[in-house]
């Protein structure tokens, strides 16, 4: 299979990566080009000028961009992938509504297939290909697809009707985020109490409450500004306002999930929108002065 990727950012270029690394046929296409031309040159794969070109020289299509806005552009923009001649399957791996999902499937081209597929787990997983991948369709239909999964992540689950990744990956993220929040509080009780931060998430850490992320995100919250940037509080913001609408939509109750938005809202406000998610922890922190 030809496989194209478009949207090489902190996921991306790792996902697509081991899939060179898999032996796939690899082109890429980003917005920006430099970038694109720069993993080329390191992986051996060929770089498009326009999603546009990216379909047409390839079989599977596979995006992690950043929001719906983003993902249209791509794929429904003057040069984007529904312009040329489609590929076969295009595989929708960011975090995006059920809303977008449903446009592109109405959108597409006779004979293409989209499917959502987001992941998750962080940069480290992405690198290690250890993603979970949450795909929304049938085993059977996306057996063709899964050596590629393969490739980048540890587990594929097949939740048998288009949407259903899109709806799962909010799923997950709102507990992610309602962890993180929760975890944020935490500490700065702990903190207002003089036990040393080390010493709280010792506990933390070894309780019945110990999650993987906090084991793996634990030197962000011990410090967030001495380590890269993961996953930022204006991606979780807009996660969780994803999910507030969704909730909305079904009449599912979601009074923490609200919560969760509400502080993200205003701690973006306040200047953490770039700083990584566990920057709440400071936020809440001087929330507490």
């Amino acid at each position: 299979m030809r496989i194209g990727f478009a949207g090489l950012g902190r996921m991306g270029a790792a996902m697509a990566r081991n899939i060179a690394a898999a032996g796939f046929d690899l082109t890429v296409w980003n917005r920006t080009e430099t970038k694109a031309r720069v993993f080329a040159s390191q992986t051996g794969g060929a770089v498009a000028k326009t999603p546009s070109d990216l379909a047409e020289s390839c079989d599977v299509v596979i995006s992690m961009l950043a929001d719906d806005a983003a993902s249209e552009d791509f794929h429904l923009g003057a040069r984007g992938v529904f312009a040329s001649n489609a590929p076969s399957f295009v595989v929708v791996m960011g975090t995006m509504s059920p809303d977008h999902i449903s446009a592109l499937v109405d959108a597409a081209p006779e004979g293409t297939i989209v499917i959502d597929a987001p992941v998750s787990g962080a940069t480290q997983a992405a690198r290690d290909a250890q993603l979970l991948i949450m795909a929304g369709c049938t085993a059977h239909n996306g057996a063709v697809l899964a050596p590629l999964f393969d490739a980048m992540g540890k587990r594929t689950v097949f939740l048998d009707r288009t949407g259903a990744g899109a709806i799962m990956k909010l799923a997950v993220n709102a507990l992610i985020h309602g962890l993180n929040q929760t975890v944020s509080e935490a500490l700065s009780l702990t903190d207002k109490a003089g036990i040393a931060t080390e010493l709280a998430f010792d506990v933390i850490e070894a309780s019945a409450a110990a999650a993987p992320m906090l084991s793996y995100r634990r030197p962000l919250y011990l410090d967030d500004r001495a380590h890269e940037v993961t996953f930022t509080v204006a991606l979780a913001r807009k996660d969780m306002e994803i999910t507030a609408a969704l909730a909305r939509g079904l009449g599912a109750a979601f009074p923490q999930g609200r919560e969760t938005l509400a502080r993200l809202q205003d701690a973006e406000v306040r200047g953490y929108g770039q700083r990584d998610m566990a920057a709440m922890r400071d936020y809440m922190r001087k929330e507490s002065q």
